[in-house]
């Protein structure tokens, strides 16, 4: 089996519609694929709607946290990080109303950062940032579209340089304390695996000390093998999760044209695949396609 379990769509900030995206995923070999929109469950339906008969989708969503613990430890600021939750009860009242916080408090970010481009006479506005958006949570990449759009850019990469929205045009945005988001999840039904939790390339990262905490928090895994860990890196976290008996998984972390990276670059192992699903307690299942399935 192939499995690729963290990818996105145009419901955060991917390129491909959720429907497109499981047709790709089909496309591309795969046997399951996680659909892990930012901080929101909009893509779920329409990739379930679409579903190529024999792929099998896993409902799930990447969420923006923090550890703000840390600052008695000589981590100041706090450090970002990204949990991928799978399976939770997207109706449950908790979970669902952090997320609606999260989406809104991302949108007023955006807004506010289109205010500085204009305010530095750069012709960007609100409402063509919006349409970008499409309906889905509005975030700097919709901002970044906007400027290559308009020929101030030439591509992503330059878009979030630092004189653009890496520094200049970055405001700080709004995360979920990380325990917060564990303890939600876990009340939802869900499961959770850190992401990408040695990417040193994207910038600071948390102690093992704290890996432990959220382990034994309600963490089920660790993504290994990601873009974005060197070998290294990858057998450093391969270590503390059999240490700590946590469920491995691989993932392309896929934003179609966003980055270069291919569905299936990396993938989950069948055995830990299935660890991962029995950990979950909610009635959010995999989704696997029949034929009878319209359209």
């Amino acid at each position: 089996m192939r499995i690729d379990l963290h990818t996105h769509s145009t419901a955060s900030d991917g390129t491909l519609t959720p429907a497109e995206l499981v047709r790709a995923a089909a496309a591309a070999g795969l046997d399951v694929v996680a659909l892990t929109d930012h901080d929101t469950t909009a893509g779920w339906a329409p990739a379930t709607a679409a579903l190529p008969e024999g792929l099998t989708l896993v409902p799930g969503a990447e969420l923006s946290c923090r550890w703000y613990g840390g600052v008695d430890r000589g981590f100041d600021p706090p450090i970002p990080l990204h949990l991928l939750a799978y399976l939770f009860d997207p109706a449950d009242p908790a979970l669902s109303g952090e997320l609606t916080r999260m989406r809104e408090a991302r949108e007023r970010r955006a807004e506010r950062i289109v205010e500085m481009l204009q305010a530095d006479g750069i012709d960007v506005s609100w409402a063509e940032v919006y349409t970008y958006a499409n309906g889905a949570s509005v975030g700097r990449p919709h901002i970044a579209q906007a400027l290559i759009r308009r020929r101030l850019v030439a591509n992503s990469d330059e878009a979030f340089a630092p004189q653009w929205l890496g520094r200049r045009y970055r405001l700080p945005k709004e995360d979920i304390d990380v325990f917060t988001a564990l303890r939600l999840v876990r009340g939802a039904g869900g499961v959770v695996v850190f992401a990408h939790p040695r990417a040193t390339r994207r910038g600071r990262v948390v102690p093992d000390e704290l890996i432990v905490e959220m382990a034994e928090a309600g963490l089920t895994g660790l993504e290994v093998d990601h873009e974005d860990h060197s070998p290294e890196q990858r057998a450093a976290v391969r270590r503390l999760a059999a240490e700590l008996d946590l469920v491995v998984t691989g993932s392309s972390d896929f934003h179609g044209s966003h980055k270069t990276v291919q569905l299936g670059a990396n993938t989950t192992a069948a055995e830990e695949y299935e660890r991962l699903i029995a950990s979950a307690v909610s009635a959010t299942r995999p989704v696997l396609a029949t034929k009878d399935r319209p359209g």
